[in-house]
């Protein structure tokens, strides 16, 4: 399995348009599929990624015009600049978590693998997964799920999960996801799968919330994007792929916001009914581009 299929792929290579020479920099670099498309047009590029693996995935593949760097897009400029891309033709971010993030059960991401309570990209950073689901009281647990997670359960969530631990220490993905569950049929009963929605997971939005907090990344991208305009030249673009409407309102709030940019896509760009066939996780990304006036 590859470590990360990239999306909409050939739209942010269309709107990015890069040639021989230009400076790019992937500020979530991963698996680097968007980046080897930069590289085969000619291009140097920048990839960033807090994930420890992925910079070393990226090492081992030894791709030429690659350098790569272990750290948060929170500090892009910073970064930048110790790297000689101070002036970029083209930042991408493409936010959200990877394909090997939700298929290494160790990393605790996924409710569908049983693995540690976990879910940071940072394995540096000191709070994980378990600590929030066993540690933080019933009403910071509901304000997370509910800010977090946009979950309509999550009262019945966070006071299910309270009792449970008290019995013993939630310790798994599986178990969290199973407590969820549950807390849903005893909460709204029948009417629970109508209100949850047939294709996503009872789990899904706890999971989003939890791992939204651990990594701090509306944070990041709130401190990221007002970089991005002072290491971008004149005539340089700015892509940002996001997958929920937390990530897309900052997004789409900067863009409108920011006078010295030039919005490309007045509404998002998202994928295509085949894209989603061949990779399902494509289902709810949007691509926005700005460029620098």
């Amino acid at each position: 399995m590859s470590y990360h299929k990239s999306v909409l792929l050939q739209e942010t290579i269309a709107f990015l348009n890069p040639k021989k020479g230009d400076l790019i920099i992937d500020a979530t670099v991963g698996g680097g599929g968007h980046s080897k498309e930069f590289l085969k047009r000619g291009a140097r590029v920048l990839g960033i990624d807090r994930d420890a693996d992925a910079i070393e995935y990226l090492k081992r593949e030894n791709l030429t015009g690659l350098i790569v760097k272990r750290g948060n897009f929170a500090h892009i400029a910073e970064i930048a600049k110790s790297q000689g891309f101070e002036k970029a033709k083209g930042i991408l971010f493409d936010l959200g978590v990877s394909q090997h993030q939700l298929e290494e059960a160790k990393r605790g991401f996924s409710f569908q693998k049983e693995g540690p309570l976990d879910m940071r990209m940072d394995t540096d950073l000191p709070i994980r997964a378990y600590d929030i689901v066993n540690h933080f009281e019933e009403r910071r647990l509901n304000e997370i799920l509910k800010t977090y997670g946009q979950e309509k359960f999550s009262r019945a969530i966070s006071k299910a999960i309270c009792s449970a631990r008290q019995i013993k220490p939630i310790e798994t993905t599986t178990q969290l996801a199973e407590i969820v569950k549950s807390a849903a049929i005893r909460g709204v009963g029948a009417r629970h799968k109508k209100s949850w929605g047939n294709k996503i997971h009872e789990a899904t939005r706890t999971f989003q919330a939890i791992r939204i907090v651990i990594n701090s990344e509306l944070l990041n991208l709130q401190e990221g994007l007002p970089q991005t305009v002072e290491i971008l030249e004149s005539g340089g673009r700015l892509a940002i792929i996001s997958f929920h409407s937390l990530e897309d309102g900052i997004v789409k709030r900067f863009l409108k916001q920011e006078k010295r940019l030039r919005v490309l896509t007045q509404k998002p760009i998202g994928p295509t009914e085949e894209e989603i066939e061949q990779n399902p996780r494509a289902r709810s990304a949007k691509l926005r581009v700005a460029e620098k006036i």
